[in-house]
């Protein structure tokens, strides 16, 4: 079993669903005892966000950097970036070379490929729901139609992520908010819906959308142990 390294924090609410769906699925792909041989680096997100706010990406990869180097010197194998956000910073993260980076879009493209879906639906931050570095990696290299929800409903979206899902609040209002968004994208034609931010899987599941869900957290996940159980040492 090879190790995977986990850039977490961001939120850790979603970075304790990493840990916990990793070791689920290996115990339950090896059975008995085993757990996932992996490292975790958290991230203090205030800090974190606060660069993205002011649109200081360039400092926010430089930490990113930094946590991959710290996770390839304890002994990590593969970077888990634990958020969809901060892909947006993947390339800088890949050009370093330290670490292989399992990019959370490709895995989760595949799965929905995999299902025979082409259009889909996208909820996420405003950063992966109206930026190209998402989007355009699911139109430009996996062919899919990619639907996102109009304006206000994108700051509906964006606001319960940062207001309250990543400092673990659960709001029922919310959750209405959400089941209503995703019912217009199936209405405009989305044949599934991509929960593009690690944290949405904690406030809606399947019954709660007219079409399937793509909970990246646990495609993610998932991903990241058919890589560490795999013969193959490539990303």
């Amino acid at each position: 079993m090879k190790t995977i390294g986990l850039i977490g924090g961001m939120s850790w609410e979603s970075s304790l669903e990493y840990y916990r769906l990793i070791n689920q699925a290996v115990r339950a792909r090896l059975g008995g005892l085993h757990s996932a041989r992996c490292v975790m680096l958290s991230l203090d997100f205030a800090e974190i966000e606060i660069l993205q706010r002011e649109n200081r990406w360039d400092e926010a990869a430089d930490i990113l950097i930094d946590a991959t180097r710290a996770l390839a010197a304890a002994g990590a194998e593969l970077a888990v970036l634990c958020t969809n956000t901060m892909h947006k910073l993947a390339g800088q993260m890949e050009t370093t070379g330290v670490l292989p980076l399992l990019h959370i879009a490709d895995a989760t493209a595949s799965r929905v490929l995999a299902d025979g879906l082409n259009t889909i639906g996208l909820l996420g931050t405003r950063y992966t729901m109206e930026e190209d570095f998402y989007r355009g990696r699911l139109e430009e290299r996996f062919g899919l139609r990619v639907l996102v929800p109009p304006e206000r409903d994108r700051a509906i979206v964006n606001n319960v992520i940062y207001d309250e899902l990543v400092q673990g609040i659960l709001a029922e209002s919310s959750r209405g908010q959400y089941r209503r968004v995703m019912a217009d994208l199936a209405g405009a034609g989305a044949q599934g819906v991509i929960l593009g931010c690690t944290e949405i899987g904690l406030l809606v599941s399947g019954p709660d959308s007219p079409v399937p869900l793509y909970d990246t957290t646990r495609i993610h996940a998932d991903a990241a142990v058919d890589w560490a159980l795999s013969e193959d040492s490539a990303a």
